[in-house]
C-alpha cells in the first residue's frame, strides 16, 4: 500500500475516532463500541435483557440513550435510542406529544403481513377511525356480558375438569399453556364467535391456532434482523419468512370463511352455526359488530379480527402465569384472596352450604367485590407486565420533560417492566409483591395507581380498550381455580423469563394441583361474623 493511502486510511480513522469519541460522551447509557455500537452488550444480555434495562435505568436516574451502530450518518438518528421508564417523559410521549411518536414505519413494517393496517398496526386517520368504532363497542354491556359467557363456558367445561383430573391423579400440568389455550377460545369467540377448541380434552391441535403462532413467532423474527435482511429474504422465500408467507396464507383463507359466513348470516341467507354458543345471542362478537356499523372490505375485517387476537391471548394468560406463581411463593396472598373469595360468595349464595359456591361461575355482582384480587393482579402485572418494552418513533426533534434531547428518525423505548420496579416511583418495596399498596386504607376499595406510573395497559390516547374486560377475565379465571385448587411449583421446575415481545416463561410453569380445603377460611369469616355481632343482655 503506497504511503499516501496510508495516510488517507490512518486520517479517516483518526476522524472516525474523533467522532466516537464525541458521540460516546453524549450518551449515558450502556457502553458503545466503534462501529457495533450498544450491540455487544444487547447480545451479551440477550437472555435476562429486561433486569440489564432496569439496572442501566437505575444507574441513570430513569432515561438514558444509546447507539445500535455506531456509523456516522446512522448514530443520531435511526441508530440512536432513548431509553426511559421516568412518568414524566411517558406522558410526554403517550399523551403530551402523542403526534410526534407514533409506532413508526418500522414497526408497521414487521407486522404489515400478519396485521396489515389493523388497529394496533397503525397510526394517524386509519387508526383514529378504528379506535373510534372499536371505543364504541367496548363500552357496551352487551360484548361484556358475551366475555364472560365465553370464559365461564371455557373455565368450567373444560380447565377445571383438567386440573381435577390433575389433582386427583397427582400429575403436574403446564398451566401456561393451558392458560394460553383458554384465552385463545374466549378471544376467538368474542372476536368472531368461533371456538377453536384448543382446551378440549386432550389438548387437539387446531389448525388455524398452529398456523397464527406460527405467523406470530415468524414476524417476531423480523426483529432480531434488520430490516433489508428481512425483506432480502421475503423476497427470495427463504427461512421464516416462508413459514410466516404460509402461515398467513392459511389463516387469512380461514377468516376469509368466517367473514363470508358471517355475511351470510347477518344478511339472513344462512343459518347460525346451532353447534356454535354465540348462536343463540344474536352474534355479539367483535366481528359482526364491526360489520353492523359500516362497509369494510373483506380484508379490513381479517386484520380487525387478527388484531384483537393478538392483543387479547397472550397478555391475560402471561399476566395469569406469573400471577398464580407468585400466589404460589406468598401464602398470606392466598389467604387473603380464597378468604375474600368466600366472603363474597357468602354474601350472595348464602354461608350456610359452601357447596352453592362451587354450584355456579361467578356473577358480574360477585366479581365486583373482588377488590384483594384485583389488587394482587396488579401488583403482578406492575412486577411483571406482559409487554415488558414498547418503543416509538420520533417525527420532530424534541425535548423530553427531564431534559433529554431526541432527534427526529430516532426512536424512544418506554421500559412498561422497568417503570414498576423504581425505588424513586413505588419506594424501598418496590421489588416486594404487596397488593396492599392498591388498596384503601381499610382495605376496602381498589385504588388504582397514575397510569404513567403503572404503564402495563398502555397510558394516552392508545390506553387499552380491553382493560376492564382482561380485569373481568383474569379475575373470573383466578378465582374459580384458587377457590377449588392450591397450586404448587413443580419440584425441580424453574421458572424464568423468555426474552420477547410478550413475557412469556421460558420452561412453561410446571404446577402440582391439590384440593383446596376451604374449612379455615370458613371458619375464620364465622369468627369475623360473631365478634361482629352486638352483645346483647341476658333476659330478666
Amino acid at each position: 500500500m503506497e504511503v499516501g493511502t496510508w495516510a488517507v486510511v490512518v486520517a479517516a480513522a483518526a476522524a472516525y475516532l474523533a467522532w466516537f469519541w464525541r458521540l460516546s460522551r453524549g450518551l449515558s447509557g450502556p457502553r458503545v463500541w466503534p462501529v457495533l455500537g450498544s450491540l455487544p452488550g444487547l447480545v451479551q444480555h440477550a437472555e435476562d435483557m429486561h433486569e440489564w434495562i432496569v439496572s442501566n435505568l437505575r444507574r441513570t436516574g430513569g432515561t438514558y440513550q444509546t447507539c445500535i451502530f455506531a456509523v456516522p450518518g446512522v448514530a443520531r438518528r435511526g441508530g440512536l435510542v432513548t431509553v426511559t421508564c421516568e412518568p414524566r417523559n411517558l406522558e410526554h410521549v403517550l399523551k403530551s406529544r402523542f403526534d410526534n411518536y407514533p409506532k413508526g414505519p418500522f414497526w408497521h413494517a414487521v407486522f404489515s403481513d400478519l396485521l396489515g393496517d389493523g388497529i394496533f398496526n397503525s397510526d394517524g386517520e386509519t387508526w383514529v377511525a378504528q379506535r373510534k368504532t372499536a371505543a364504541l363497542e367496548f363500552t357496551t354491556r352487551t360484548l361484556r356480558t358475551a366475555m364472560s359467557r365465553w370464559v365461564s363456558r371455557s373455565i368450567h367445561l373444560r380447565l377445571l375438569p383438567i386440573l381435577e383430573e390433575a389433582a386427583r391423579d397427582k400429575t403436574h400440568v403446564d398451566l401456561q399453556d393451558l392458560l394460553l389455550r383458554l384465552t385463545f377460545d374466549n378471544i376467538c369467540g368474542l372476536a368472531f364467535g368461533k371456538d377453536p377448541e384448543t382446551l378440549a380434552p386432550g389438548l387437539p391441535e387446531n389448525d388455524f391456532a398452529t398456523a397464527f403462532d406460527r405467523a406470530t413467532e415468524a414476524t417476531l423474527n423480523r426483529f432480531i434482523f434488520p430490516e433489508c435482511l428481512w425483506r432480502c429474504k421475503k423476497w427470495l422465500g427463504l427461512g421464516m419468512e416462508t413459514t410466516l408467507a404460509r402461515s398467513v396464507a392459511h389463516v387469512d383463507q380461514y377468516l376469509a370463511a368466517v367473514i363470508k359466513a358471517r355475511k351470510l348470516e347477518l344478511a339472513g341467507n344462512g343459518k347460525c352455526d346451532a353447534a356454535a354458543p354465540a348462536a343463540a345471542h344474536a352474534h355479539d362478537d367483535l366481528l359482526s359488530r364491526f360489520m353492523r356499523k359500516g362497509s369494510y372490505s373483506d380484508e379490513s375485517l381479517q386484520h380487525v379480527a387478527l388484531n384483537f387476537i393478538l392483543a387479547g391471548r397472550d397478555t391475560s394468560s402471561v399476566a395469569l402465569s406469573w400471577f398464580f406463581w407468585l400466589v404460589s411463593t406468598h401464602p398470606d396472598v392466598e389467604r387473603k384472596i380464597v378468604r375474600e373469595l368466600c366472603a363474597a360468595l357468602a354474601v350472595s349464595r348464602g354461608s350456610h352450604d359452601p357447596a352453592l359456591w362451587l354450584a355456579a361461575p361467578f356473577t358480574f355482582e360477585e366479581l365486583d367485590r373482588l377488590v384483594y384480587l384485583k389488587a394482587a393482579l396488579s401488583e403482578t402485572l406492575r412486577l411483571y407486565p406482559s409487554v415488558p418494552e414498547d418503543s416509538k418513533h420520533v417525527v420532530a426533534d424534541d425535548y423530553l420533560p427531564d431534559g433529554t434531547f431526541v432527534p427526529a428518525g430516532s426512536s424512544v423505548t418506554y421500559s412498561i417492566y422497568s417503570a414498576g420496579r423504581m425505588k424513586t416511583v413505588w419506594g424501598d418495596d418496590c421489588l416486594e409483591f404487596r397488593p396492599e399498596r392498591w388498596l384503601s386504607a381499610d382495605g376496602a376499595r381498589f385504588e388504582p395507581h397514575d397510569s404513567y406510573r403503572f404503564v402495563a395497559f398502555n397510558a394516552g390516547p392508545r390506553i387499552c380498550l380491553g382493560k376492564d374486560l382482561a380485569y373481568l377475565q383474569m379475575k373470573n379465571i383466578a378465582g374459580s381455580v384458587l377457590l377449588r385448587h392450591r397450586l404448587a411449583v413443580a419440584p425441580g421446575h424453574r421458572v424464568e423469563q423468555k426474552m420477547s415481545l410478550t413475557l412469556f416463561m421460558k420452561h412453561g410453569l410446571r404446577m402440582e394441583v391439590r384440593p383446596r380445603d376451604l374449612t379455615p377460611a370458613i371458619d375464620e369469616l364465622r369468627g369475623a361474623d360473631a365478634a361482629a355481632m352486638p352483645a346483647t343482655a341476658p333476659c330478666a
